[in-house]
This record gives C-alpha cells, sequence and structure tokens, in this order.
C-alpha cells in the first residue's frame, strides 16, 4: 500500500508529464504534506541550473507554483470537488543565490481552505495571495533564498 506522500508524488508526477512537461524535467518532488503545509524540492541539476552554478530564476517559479497549487489541488481532491486552479499574479524578491536543491515551503492551507469554501458554495472565482518561501537547508537551514507571493485564483467546476 501506498503512503500519502507517495501517492502525492505519483500525482504529480502524472501531473508534470502529462499536462507540463517543463516542470516534469526538474523533477519536483514532495518532502511533507499536511492540512497546514506542503514542502517540495527540485533538484539543483544541469537542467535547472544557471551560468553560475545556482537555481535558475524560472526552475525557482515553478517551485513556488507547485507549492502553492499542489495543496490547492489536494484539498480539492480530498473534497471529491473539481476546481479551475490558475495564477493571476506574483511577485518574487530573490534574497540569495540558491546553490544547492532548493526547498518550497507554503503554511497557506487554512487560507486555501477558506478559498475552496467560498468558491464551492458560491460558485465564483476566489482570488488570494499565497506565501511561498525558498530556503537551502544543506546550505543555509532555514534562512530564505527567495521569497513568493503568488495570487491563487480557484473556482468551482
Amino acid at each position: 500500500m501506498l503512503s500519502s506522500l507517495q501517492k502525492a508524488n505519483l500525482y504529480l508526477s502524472y501531473f508534470a508529464f502529462s499536462k507540463v512537461p517543463l516542470l516534469w524535467l526538474c523533477r519536483p518532488k514532495i518532502l511533507r504534506v499536511n492540512e497546514h503545509m506542503v514542502e517540495m524540492k527540485i533538484p539543483l541539476k544541469r537542467r535547472t541550473k544557471n551560468h553560475l552554478n545556482s537555481m535558475y530564476m524560472g526552475a525557482m517559479v515553478m517551485g513556488a507554483d507547485v507549492a502553492g497549487g499542489f495543496m490547492a489541488a489536494m484539498k480539492a481532491r480530498a473534497q471529491g470537488r473539481e476546481i479551475s486552479l490558475a495564477f493571476k499574479g506574483i511577485t518574487a524578491e530573490f534574497l540569495m543565490r540558491p546553490e544547492s536543491d532548493v526547498h518550497f515551503i507554503c503554511s497557506d492551507g487554512p487560507l486555501i481552505d477558506e478559498m475552496l469554501k467560498q468558491t464551492l458554495t458560491s460558485g465564483e472565482r476566489v482570488n488570494k495571495e499565497v506565501q511561498i518561501t525558498a530556503i537551502c537547508p544543506t546550505l543555509h537551514g532555514d534562512k530564505p533564498m527567495a521569497k513568493f507571493s503568488v495570487t491563487l485564483s480557484l473556482k468551482a467546476k
């Protein structure tokens, strides 16, 4: 029997391979997931690094996208509901060069619960900002490499 973490990673791999092949090439992996937060990793490899041997900005944005979007998709799926999920905006602050694997953490589970409740009861699109922090724990512990604020947009189908 597969654990919930293994199921999450299979779902992410399937989604990336079939819907967003560029994401699949980055090999994201869910490390921790619960009702409050998700932590996922993008490894620093040839496909994700830039000419300075740090993570390419585009790979960083993909990590923020997955961390914010995966939680919403997971929560809707757990309720047996289908949603339309999109991002309407992003603000990023790059603080340090991430020179190892990057972990993306979104702790906005309660906010996403509220968004899902609103769209499922009203049928209207709900837009709110979720926060994602990128860290390189092997080099810098919990010190942020980047901070993202993404406008998550949810609508019940």
